[in-house]
């Protein structure tokens, strides 16, 4: 054997190597090329799974959408009925409050006033001078009928200076009453009417009372019709706004309370020879009220304020009901019933309700007296008109 190596088996060795490492490259490019495209293919995959995706966002915004266009008319809906409902509740209450006014005025009209006055309003034929004696009858109110009397005065003077040819002083006969509830407003508003029409300032001193819900409706435009009419009754006397205040709430919102001042005081100017508005309520309030517009504090600059009643007034004011209605109290129950007054007095507030307490009390000690005769076999009509003091004790009274 030779010593020198076999070259030919050597050659094919490293033809051997280079063949694998040929087939270990052409493997792994394979294997990379198969790699790009498992991952162009997930790419694809992962594109069309985005946009699957997004058509499926699409799709619940356009449902979102829907749904809440569906909540939004369900809830107009919801508010246009509460609306309607709103306002049948509102037609039902003016229709309530008209028949009570019709109740109140037929009832003044066969009665007296007995929460003010000891007998029945004066006629229409008396002259300013009675008018004035009627006012002096109301019971307490000793200040206020200084101040009237004094602005009649005025009036009188004023109309002797026109008959004489001299320029008269510019008045303002549009009031501000101030005063808490059964001061005897209404019952002053009507008497000054009357003295208005004996004074020849109002052809027939007539007066209409109304408050805020005779006077703002639920929808725009009918509240200006109802001002408006309200207005038209009134002319040639007196329109009386009880708690006028109401008119202009702290949070007026979408109140319509200030269409209906705003009619108000463009008739106010287009009438001014002959209507007169009286707008009453407490005192407080009623200030704020004239003063939240300018217009209104520029008409409205005479004040009349109404005190609440003393013990000894409002026991006066008992006594009047009970000789309307024949019933008599006995000295006992006189003592209880001032004691209970003076009670009533001492702790009242904003609300106390003056004569319109009284005739709270009243009616609920004639049911007390009743409950009482009830059990009596044998009754006349002597014990029958006798309040005692059991009838006026420990009553439960609405103030």
């Amino acid at each position: 054997m030779s010593d020198f190596p076999n070259y030919s088996d050597r050659v094919k060795e490293d033809l051997e190597k280079i063949r694998q490492n040929e087939e270990q490259k052409k493997s792994k490019l394979q294997q990379e090329m198969e790699k790009d495209r498992r991952l162009v293919q997930k790419e694809e995959e992962y594109k069309l799974l985005l946009k699957k995706q997004r058509e499926l966002e699409r799709e619940k915004a356009k449902l979102r959408a829907e749904i809440k266009r569906r909540q939004t008319i369900k809830a107009e809906q919801e508010i246009l009925k509460q609306q309607e409902l709103d306002r049948e509740e509102r037609r039902r209450k003016q229709i309530q409050f008209d028949k009570e006014k019709i109740r109140q005025q037929e009832s003044y009209k066969s009665s007296a006033s007995p929460s003010y006055i000891s007998r029945n309003s004066p006629s229409s034929n008396s002259n300013v001078e009675e008018q004035l004696q009627e006012l002096d009858k109301l019971i307490g109110l000793k200040h206020l009928k200084d101040e009237v009397r004094q602005y009649i005065n005025f009036l009188k003077v004023q109309k002797l200076r026109e008959k004489q040819g001299l320029q008269p002083v510019p008045i303002t006969l549009h009031s501000v009453f101030c005063g808490s509830p059964g001061t005897g407003k209404t019952t002053v508003a009507r008497l000054m009417g009357q003295i208005y029409q004996q004074l020849g300032i109002l052809k027939k001193g007539h007066l209409i009372e109304t408050d805020r819900s005779g006077m703002v409706a639920g929808y725009v435009g009918q509240t200006a019709q109802r001002v408006d009419e309200l207005i038209q009754e009134a002319l040639d006397g007196v329109l009386f706004i009880d708690e006028a205040y109401a008119l202009k709430p702290l949070d007026p919102g979408n109140d319509f309370g200030q269409e209906a001042i705003d009619m108000l005081l463009k008739r106010m100017e287009d009438y001014r020879d002959r209507l007169v508005v009286i707008v009453a309520g407490y005192g407080d309030e009623m200030t704020r009220f004239i003063n939240s517009n300018p217009g209104l504090k520029s008409r409205f600059s005479r004040y009349f304020y109404f005190e609440d009643y003393t013990p000894q007034e409002l026991l006066e004011i008992f006594y009047i009901f009970c000789n309307q209605h024949s019933y008599t109290l006995t000295e006992a129950a006189k003592e209880v019933l001032l004691t209970r007054f003076k009670e009533l007095y001492d702790h009242r507030d904003k609300s106390f309700g003056n004569g319109r307490l009284v005739r709270n009390i009243f009616e609920k000690t004639i049911e007390k007296q009743a409950n009482r005769l009830v059990t009596i076999p044998d009754i006349n009509s002597q014990i029958i008109q006798q309040i005692l003091p059991e009838d006026v004790d420990k009553l439960i009274i609405n103030n």
